[in-house]
C-alpha cells in the first residue's frame, strides 16, 4: 500500500516582496507579470476579465465559486477583440467546475487559453486580499507550467521589469484602432441585444477602453454612438457633429494618458456640448479642470461599493474598478464634487458649475449590476435634451434589481 502524495504545482505566482503562492495551472500556459489586485463581486467573473479597465493587472477573486456559470460569446465587455482586455492573470480559490447555466457556451479554463490568460487555483484568497488591504496593490508574476517545472530567474526578471501602473499610459493598448458606430441596446430574457431605432440623439464617444454595456446604456437612451480612438483630436470628434461628448473608462496611469487627452478635453468643454465621463474619463476629466489624480493604497474593485449621491442625497450600491482617484481637494473652485465612497471618502464623482459637463469615479453601467446607478445616463442625456428645448425625462434610481 503507498502513501498519499501530493500533486506538484502547476502554476505559481511571485509577489515582489518575496510572497511565493502555489496552486493549480488553469488557462493559458507561460508566465506574465502585472499588478495584484482583488474583485469582491459574486457575479460577473467574464465582465470582469474582459473589461479593458484591468489592462495591466492580475486580478485575485474573493468568491470562492468562479468558472461556475461557464462562458459565452454575450457577456464580453471589452469592444476592442483585437487587444482584448489585456489583462495579466487571474487567481482563484477553488478549482473550475463544470458549468451549470443555460447560457453557458464554454468552459472557463478553455476560454481562458483561447484568450491567452494566465490563471492560478487552489490560492488562499482571503490570505492575499488580506496582504493587499494591508500592504497595498504588489507587482506580482503568475504562472502555469504543467509540468511543474518553473524557471523562477525569468519570472523574476520579468517582475523586475514590470514598471507598474504609476506613469503607464494602458489606453493607446485597449483603444479601437479605427472610428465605428455603435446601436446596441441592453439584453433581455427573450430577446437579446436588440437595435435603436430611429436615434434621437447623437453622442461621440472617446475611447479609453470602453466597455459595451457603456454603449448600450447610451443606445438605450435613444442615441446613436460614434466611437472614436483614444488619440483623436477635438477637431476629430467635433467633426461628426455631435450632441454630446462621452469619456470612457480605460486603464493605467490617467496622468501619462492625459498628456495627449487633456488638452483634446479641454478644448471640447469649450464647444458647449454635454459632456459625460466615466472612471478613466473621470480622472482625466478632473486633470482636464485643473486637479490632480492620486495612486489608490488597495484601489476599488467590486460590484459593492456604497457612494451618496450629493445632489439628491441618494445612497447607491456600485460597481468599482479603479487604482487612481482625483484629489478632491485639489479641484478648483467651479467645480462641485457630486458623488463621494461610504467606503473612504474618494471622490466619485464631479460637476463643472455653468457647463453641461459631469462625471463619475464608477461604473453605473455595470453588468450584471448593480443597477443603482443607470439614472446617471439619462441624466446626461437630459442635458442634450434642454439644449433641444425637447422634455426631458425623469431620473430613476433601479435599486434592488
Amino acid at each position: 500500500m503507498t502513501g498519499w502524495q501530493q500533486k506538484p504545482a502547476t502554476a505559481l505566482l511571485l509577489l515582489e516582496d518575496g510572497t511565493r503562492l502555489e496552486g493549480h495551472g488553469i488557462g493559458a500556459i507561460g508566465h506574465a507579470a502585472g499588478e495584484v489586485c482583488f474583485n469582491t463581486a459574486m457575479t460577473g467573473y467574464q465582465e470582469i476579465l474582459t473589461d479593458p479597465s484591468y489592462a495591466g493587472q492580475i486580478i485575485t477573486f474573493t468568491f470562492p465559486h468562479i468558472g461556475n456559470v461557464g462562458t459565452n460569446d454575450e457577456d464580453i465587455e471589452t469592444v476592442n477583440m483585437a487587444a482584448l482586455s489585456g489583462i495579466r492573470g487571474c487567481v482563484l480559490r477553488a478549482d473550475i467546475t463544470n458549468p451549470s447555466n443555460y447560457r453557458a457556451v464554454e468552459k472557463l479554463d478553455a476560454w481562458l487559453k483561447k484568450r491567452n490568460i494566465i490563471g492560478i487555483a487552489g490560492v488562499d484568497t482571503r490570505a492575499l486580499t488580506a496582504r493587499i488591504r494591508e500592504h497595498g496593490m504588489p507587482n506580482g508574476v503568475i504562472a502555469h507550467a504543467p509540468d511543474g517545472y518553473f524557471h523562477e530567474p525569468s519570472m523574476l526578471a520579468e517582475l523586475k521589469n514590470f514598471p507598474g501602473l504609476e506613469g503607464l499610459d494602458l489606453a493607446r493598448e485597449v483603444t479601437t484602432a479605427q472610428t465605428y458606430h455603435w446601436d446596441q441596446t441592453s439584453w433581455t430574457r427573450t430577446e437579446g441585444y436588440g437595435r435603436v431605432e430611429n436615434p434621437e440623439f447623437h453622442v461621440v464617444a472617446i475611447d479609453y477602453g470602453a466597455k459595451r454595456n457603456i454603449l448600450r446604456q447610451l443606445a438605450d437612451q435613444g442615441a446613436r454612438v460614434t466611437v472614436v480612438p483614444a488619440t483623436a483630436t477635438a477637431k476629430d470628434v467635433m467633426s461628426h457633429n455631435p450632441d454630446a461628448i462621452f469619456l470612457s473608462n480605460g486603464p493605467g496611469d490617467p496622468a501619462a494618458t492625459g498628456k495627449y487627452a487633456v488638452p483634446t478635453i479641454r478644448t471640447l468643454m469649450e464647444t458647449g456640448k454635454p459632456m459625460f465621463g466615466i472612471c478613466l474619463g473621470h480622472q482625466l476629466l478632473g486633470l482636464a479642470v485643473g486637479g490632480k489624480t492620486q495612486k489608490m493604497h488597495q484601489g476599488h474593485h467590486g460590484a459593492n461599493h456604497p457612494v451618496k449621491d450629493l445632489t439628491t442625497g441618494k445612497v447607491e450600491i456600485t460597481s468599482m474598478n479603479h487604482g487612481f482617484a482625483v484629489d478632491t481637494e485639489s479641484l478648483p473652485g467651479n467645480v462641485k464634487q457630486t458623488h463621494v465612497s461610504l467606503f473612504d471618502g474618494s471622490n466619485a464623482g464631479l460637476e463643472v458649475e455653468g457647463k453641461p459637463i459631469f462625471s463619475v469615479q464608477y461604473h453605473p453601467e455595470a453588468s450584471p449590476g448593480p443597477h443603482d446607478s443607470h439614472y446617471l445616463f439619462t441624466r446626461f442625456l437630459n442635458l442634450v435634451r434642454a439644449q433641444k428645448g425637447v422634455a426631458q425625462v425623469p431620473e430613476q434610481v433601479k435599486a434592488g434589481e
